[in-house]
């Protein structure tokens, strides 16, 4: 790739921010500037590092960054935020370089294809949520208010203007297709992958997590528990499944949804629900391979607006999944292919609970292996070196446009 160009990734969430999509922006970054000159634009105190060899160069935005819980300063933080982040990147794009960001927070990407469109540089979206479905999905927007309206209106605006989208899920491209401004040419299916390595654990009686629950089976959920999960329907069927001895919830994580089974557990003080805090990353292993089972719990119409990172992990870890999905969406499919657990219908704790009986009842002990195999196929190194020929083909498209 010519030297005189670069790639600008644009991310509120960078090390040492350890959020996933701080890992996942950085693990991109530095795949990239192996091949490229690499400038990430980071709103993470701390995060600044001078050009290195090999190495991306990230210069820091200022940020500020209250807690999850206070929605207005949040929203109000993250508008100014976008805004000083415009404003960064048109001091620093050029013709012919690439802007690369991500859907956190939502705002961005707008500010990204703007700035790239404004400095005759190509663009492109990781799209981890899609707006306003999100919001929809997550009940704190009606489909036809004027603010979904508008939230469509300007992605219209947005997607002509953008070069790629990556997708990490199959499901999104019908969505996406909606839109006047995306051609199929545009999408680009990229999964994430585990960062664990992919390794079948055997349950242990000494496991940290596990060695004070007497049950038997063990029934996990881990991970930020959002706008578009539903914490509800596992504290439900948990509910439903007390008087079942050898059943065990343990529940850890953190957001929003964590908070709401910490107060319905404070309530109810059901002896079969086990909550911990979010663990450490050198905890996580531990952690995934302390429950025979695994939850991901999404609330209804999932299916092409959000993709759980978490499921490539637990997959890694060998351990089967109950989906709390629409069939459509990715995990969904991932799972029905495979042979990986059990979908479920959002909204149906007693089909929940049904699921979490035919889990410990279950003697497929191959699908511990099947798990394990589907993980190595979505290896960091393969999804890694698509991203960095997706930024080798936009930088070469250049260089036709310019000889054309």
């Amino acid at each position: 790739m010519p030297s005189s160009r670069k790639v600008v990734v644009a991310s509120q969430h960078y090390p040492p921010d350890h959020s996933t999509t701080a890992a996942i922006m950085s693990a991109i970054a530095e795949r990239i500037a192996q091949e490229a000159e690499v400038v990430v634009v980071s709103g993470m105190p701390g995060s600044a590092r001078a050009p290195a060899p090999g190495r991306p160069a990230v210069v820091e935005v200022r940020n500020w960054l209250p807690g999850k819980a206070a929605l207005i300063k949040r929203a109000l933080a993250e508008a100014l935020f976008t805004g000083r982040m415009f404003f960064a990147l048109l001091s620093r794009l050029k013709r012919g370089d690439v802007a690369l960001t991500v859907t956190a927070p939502f705002a961005l990407p707008y500010a990204v294809a703007a700035a790239a469109r404004l400095k005759g540089a190509k663009s492109a979206l990781i799209m981890h949520d899609l707006f306003p479905d999100v919001l929809v999905m997550a009940g704190l927007l009606r489909p036809s208010s004027l603010v979904a309206r508008a939230m469509r209106g300007i992605n219209t605006l947005m997607f002509r203007a953008l070069n790629a989208v990556i997708v990490i899920g199959r499901d999104a491209e019908k969505l996406l297709l909606r839109y006047g401004g995306m051609t199929p040419d545009k999408i680009r299916f990229i999964p994430n992958w585990a960062t664990l390595v992919p390794g079948n654990r055997p349950v242990s009686p000494d496991n940290p997590f596990r060695n004070a629950i007497a049950a038997r089976f063990v029934v996990g959920l881990s991970g930020n528990l959002g706008f578009t999960h539903d914490p509800d329907i596992v504290f439900q069927a948990a509910r439903l499944l007390r008087e079942e001895r050898d059943i065990h919830f343990l529940l850890s994580g953190w957001g929003m949804g964590f908070a709401r089974l910490k107060e319905m557990q404070a309530t109810a003080q059901l002896a079969n629900v086990t909550l911990v805090d979010r663990v450490a990353d050198g905890e996580l292993d531990a952690l995934l391979s302390s429950a025979d089972v695994w939850l991901i719990p999404y609330r209804k119409d999932v299916a092409g607006v959000s993709v759980p990172s978490r499921f490539y992990n637990l997959l890694a870890a060998g351990r089967p999944v109950i989906l709390v999905s629409e069939p459509e969406a990715e995990a969904a499919l991932t799972v029905s292919e495979n042979g990986l657990g059990w979908v479920v219908t959002p909204g149906r704790p007693d089909q929940l609970a049904d699921a979490v009986r035919l889990a410990s009842r279950s003697q497929d002990a191959g699908m511990a292996e099947r798990a394990v195999a589907t993980a190595r196929t979505f290896s960091a190194e393969r999804a890694l070196s698509s991203y960095a020929a997706l930024v080798a083909e936009l930088l070469s498209n250049h260089d036709m446009e310019r000889t054309a």
